[in-house]
This record gives structure tokens, C-alpha cells and sequence, in this order.
């Protein structure tokens, strides 16, 4: 009973030559499903074949990163004194001391590899954006869904309270809440509390977005023909959410949740930026572009290679959220 996310024009529209020519000659035309029709649109788009591709390899890295770096880098934490020079505390060679031992150069005063840190520091970012666009999604979905099918009390409580999230100040409220939390949280410590209160608070901030639009589908869904059919069929409420409503707001959720991944990468490396992410010696991308700016003008490319890093990715998943919106889209013309 569920409707069709598109119309028979869209079809013919994406129906490939051969199957023109099969249904002419009155052969059998194979049907498409609306995955494979997604599919079809979405090969097309290089520019997002070409983010999915940088966005699985980022993924790759952030899992493989051990032994990557143990490939080839060194320890991320490990100081090479050697390869600074002791009178400027600036590295060794051009470049930020680039080389095959060292393939991003390394840190001025210290001598940490950057390459290795890079590779760390996407393992934290992912982390963190993945996590929490799933707490938003999984929020924003329950309660938009709820305010837009109940209506009534209830869609005013949750659009008040949306508005109010919407206008509070995210990036204050973190910093304050982690000089405030202790390095101990739940049987927690370290860097693993820090993680945590970045995905929660991130998460939470996020939800209203998709509760939004979640909410503005599901107000447009509830008053169409085949709603109306489950109900006058007998249908409850939760098989008119779950098995009606839900799958028509699947297409909706995944582009926003795609276009959200790129959004809180940039705010984790802003908030490690700031000192309220993770805490050294943790690699963070953000934390590497905040300790570039004591050194940057004798060693730029310390800070070319974190920011290069977080342009990349957050280019790679707009580009991406970009063409899955465009697939997914039933009146889309790609």
C-alpha cells in the first residue's frame, strides 16, 4: 500500500535505449527498482562518483590506520629531535622537512610525523561526525515524525523546543560543558569522555535540522490518498509510521544525513581548534591547524596539510550528498 516515491513519466524518462527498442519490437521490458533507478542517476554524476570514492578511501584510512602508518610512518606521539633544527626549532629540509622517511614532513619542535597524525587525526574526525549525525538522524526522525503526523500539542511542544536549539549557542555551550566535566565520566577517561561529549552534544544540536524537514514531509505524507486508504482498511497508527510514512522519508533523511557528515567535521575541528575537543596527544586535525598558528609563518606547510586534509574531505562529502540528493530525487533531471 505504500505509494511510489515516482511517477511513471520519471521511468520512462531513465528507461535506457534498449529497453525503447524492446518494448517496441513487444519483447518483455525488464522493471527497475527504485534503488537500480537511483543507482542509474547517480553513475552519471561523476563529480559524486568522484566524492564517494575520496569518502570510501577517507573511511579506509581511518580503520586501516595502524597499519598504514606502520607502512609508512612512524609512532604519531614518537618526537625526532634529529630532524629539527636546534637553533630555530623549524625542520630540517624544504617543505616542512618532507622526505621519503618523513612523506608530510614533521612537526616544528618536536619532530612528530605529520603524516601519521593526519591519518590518526581522520579516525577522530569520522568518529565524531558519523556519531553524531546518527544521534541527530535517529532524534530528528522519531520527533519530527510525532510533531508532523500528531499535530496538535505535541507539534507545538517539539517545534518550540526545535526553535529554541536552533537559536542556542552550540559552540559556547561545548566549550563550557568540557572545562566544567571531569576527565572520569561513566567508566570513561581520556580521550574517550572528550569523544563522547563531542558525538552527544553535536548530536543533540543537530537533530532539529532534520527534524525539520523530517516534519514538513510527514505533513505533506499524512493527508495523501494511500494514508487515507490504511486508515479507512483499519490500519493502526503504527503501521501507518512504520510501514507508510517511514519508507516515503527514507530518501529525504539519507541526503540530509549526508549532507550533515561534512558539517560535523568542520565543527570538530573547530572545537579542537578552540582546546574543547580532544586533548593532546590525541591526534585531531583541528588541534594540528591550532598549533600550526604558533609557526606558521617559518613553517606554512605544517598548517597547508591538516587544512588541506579537512577542504578535501568536507569537499568530497558535499559532493556526494550533492549527487545522492540528485538520485534520489524523483523529479530530478540527471
Amino acid at each position: 500500500m505504500t505509494a511510489p516515491l515516482h511517477d511513471t513519466g520519471a521511468d520512462a524518462a531513465e528507461a535506457a535505449p534498449g529497453d525503447v527498442a524492446a518494448a517496441v519490437v513487444g519483447k518483455p521490458v525488464e522493471g527497475r527498482s527504485l534503488r537500480r533507478i537511483a543507482w542509474t542517476r547517480l553513475k552519471r554524476d561523476k563529480p559524486a562518483l568522484a566524492g564517494g570514492i575520496v569518502v570510501i578511501f577517507l573511511v579506509l584510512v581511518a580503520v586501516l590506520a595502524p597499519l598504514i602508518v606502520g607502512l609508512l610512518g612512524h609512532p604519531p606521539d614518537e618526537f625526532h629531535q634529529d630532524k629539527i633544527d636546534p637553533l630555530f626549532g623549524t625542520p630540517i629540509g624544504s617543505f616542512g622537512g618532507i622526505s621519503s622517511e618523513h612523506l608530510l614532513g614533521v612537526e616544528p619542535n618536536n619532530g612528530r610525523d605529520v603524516f601519521s597524525r593526519i591519518v590518526y587525526g581522520a579516525r577522530i574526525s569520522l568518529l565524531v561526525a558519523f556519531l553524531a549525525a546518527l544521534v541527530a538522524v535517529l532524534l530528528g526522525t522519531v520527533l519530527g515524525i510525532v510533531a508532523g503526523y500528531f499535530g496538535g500539542w505535541a507539534d507545538s511542544l517539539i517545534s518550540r523546543v526545535m526553535d529554541m536549539l536552533l537559536a542556542f549557542p552550540q559552540l559556547l555551550f561545548i566549550i563550557s560543558l568540557v572545562s566544567v566535566l571531569p576527565n572520569d565520566l561513566l567508566g570513561m577517561t581520556g580521550t574517550n569522555v572528550r569523544i563522547a561529549i563531542l558525538v552527544t552534544v553535536i548530536g543533540f544540536f543537530g537533530w532539529p535540522y532534520v527534524g525539520r524537514i523530517v516534519r514538513g514531509q510527514t505533513l505533506s505524507l499524512r493527508e495523501k490518498e494511500y494514508i487515507e486508504a490504511a486508515r479507512s482498511l483499519g490500519a493502526g497508527r503504527r503501521y501507518v509510521l512504520f510501514k507508510e510514512l517511514l519508507p516515503n522519508l527514507v530518501a529525504p533523511i539519507t541526503v540530509y544525513a549526508t549532507l550533515m557528515i561534512p558539517t560535523n567535521i568542520l565543527t570538530e575541528a573547530a572545537l579542537s581548534f578552540l582546546g574543547a575537543g580532544v586533548r593532546p596527544p590525541t591526534a585531531s586535525w583541528g588541534q594540528t591547524l591550532s598549533s600550526a598558528v604558533k609557526s606558521y609563518e617559518s613553517d606554512p606547510t605544517f598548517m597547508v596539510v591538516p587544512g588541506l586534509a579537512i577542504f578535501l574531505t568536507v569537499l568530497a562529502f558535499n559532493l556526494l550528498g550533492d549527487g545522492v540528493r540528485d538520485a534520489l530525487d524523483p523529479k530530478g533531471t540527471r
